[in-house]
C-alpha cells in the first residue's frame, strides 16, 4: 500500500512539474513573440523627396523609409509609416497617433521643448532657390518686397517670419504644403523664390526642374528622429539601429540609391 501511495504521489508530481515547465516554456515563447512583434509608427511628410514619400505603387519609400526599415529589422521591432499633414505632425506624435518622426525633421530649439531627438543622422542646407535664368540676387529677394515660398510648419518658415523686421528684410511668405508644390509655383511664375532644404532642392533640380540654388539664407541643421520625452527605450533603439547601419555597406548604397552624398 505505502509503495503504490508512493507512487501515485510521483506520478503527481512529475505531472506538475512538466506542467510548470511546458507553461514556463510557453510563457517565455510569448514574451519574445511579444516583443519581436512590437510595432512603431513612423510619422512622414509623403512629398520630401527624396527621404520620405509615395512610390508609383503606392508605398512609402524614400531615405529615411529605408532607413528606418533596416534599423527596425536589426533591432527586432516592427515599423508601419504613416503620411500626415507636416504642420500637424509633432501634434500628431504628443497625442500617440505616432510613435516617432523620421522624415527629414531638423533639430530645432523649438522642437526640442516639445519632443527628444536621437543622435543626429545627416546634415543639411539652408538653400535660396530661383529658376535657372534668373538674375536675381539674394540681397534683391530678401529685401525688394519679393515673394517667397516656404514649407508651411517648417523650422526655416518659422526662422523667416521671426527673423524679418530684425533684420531689416522685406519680403511676402507664401506657404506650401511641401517643397515640390513651392517649387513648381516658382517654374511658374507665381513666386519669385523659395526658401527650401537641400535635400528637396537637389532632388528637383536632378529631375530637370529648370531652377538654382542662389545660396543659403540662414545655418544648416542636423536631420534627427523625434519621439516623445518619455520614450527612452526606442530612442535607444533608434541610436543603436542607426550606429550599427552607418557601419555597414548598406549606409553608403541608401547615400547612393536617393543621391543624398
Amino acid at each position: 500500500m505505502l509503495k503504490r501511495g508512493f507512487s501515485r504521489f510521483f506520478t503527481l508530481a512529475l505531472a506538475l512539474t512538466m506542467s510548470m515547465a511546458l507553461g514556463l516554456a510557453a510563457g517565455c515563447s510569448d514574451d519574445q513573440e511579444a516583443k519581436a512583434e512590437k510595432e512603431y509608427t513612423n510619422g512622414i511628410d509623403a512629398s520630401y523627396h527624396p527621404f520620405a514619400y509615395i512610390d508609383e505603387s503606392g508605398e512609402p519609400a524614400g531615405f529615411d523609409v529605408d532607413s528606418m526599415n533596416w534599423i527596425a529589422g536589426k533591432m527586432g521591432f516592427k515599423v508601419r509609416h504613416m503620411s500626415m499633414e507636416w504642420s500637424t505632425i509633432v501634434t500628431s506624435l504628443l497625442e500617440k497617433r505616432i510613435d516617432m518622426v523620421a522624415s527629414g525633421m531638423s533639430i530645432s530649439p523649438e522642437r526640442q521643448k516639445v519632443v527628444t531627438f536621437s543622435n543626429p543622422y545627416y546634415a543639411i542646407n539652408k538653400n535660396l532657390v530661383v529658376l535657372k535664368d534668373s538674375a536675381l540676387t539674394k540681397d534683391e529677394i530678401l529685401t525688394g518686397d519679393k515673394r517667397l515660398g516656404v514649407q508651411e510648419g517648417t523650422n526655416e518658415a518659422t526662422w523667416l517670419e521671426e527673423n524679418k523686421d530684425g533684420m531689416g528684410w522685406n519680403y511676402t511668405l507664401r506657404y506650401y504644403r511641401s517643397p515640390r508644390l513651392a517649387i513648381e509655383d516658382l517654374v511658374n511664375g507665381r513666386i519669385d523664390a523659395a526658401a527650401l532644404d537641400s535635400p528637396p532642392a537637389n532632388d528637383a533640380i536632378g529631375k530637370g526642374f529648370p531652377i538654382k540654388v542662389l545660396g543659403d539664407f540662414k545655418e544648416g541643421d542636423d536631420f534627427g528622429v523625434a519621439t516623445r520625452n518619455e520614450d527612452a527605450e526606442l530612442r535607444n533603439l533608434i541610436n543603436e539601429g542607426y550606429k550599427l547601419l552607418m557601419a555597414d555597406p548598406y549606409w553608403e548604397e541608401l547615400k547612393s540609391k536617393y543621391d543624398v552624398q
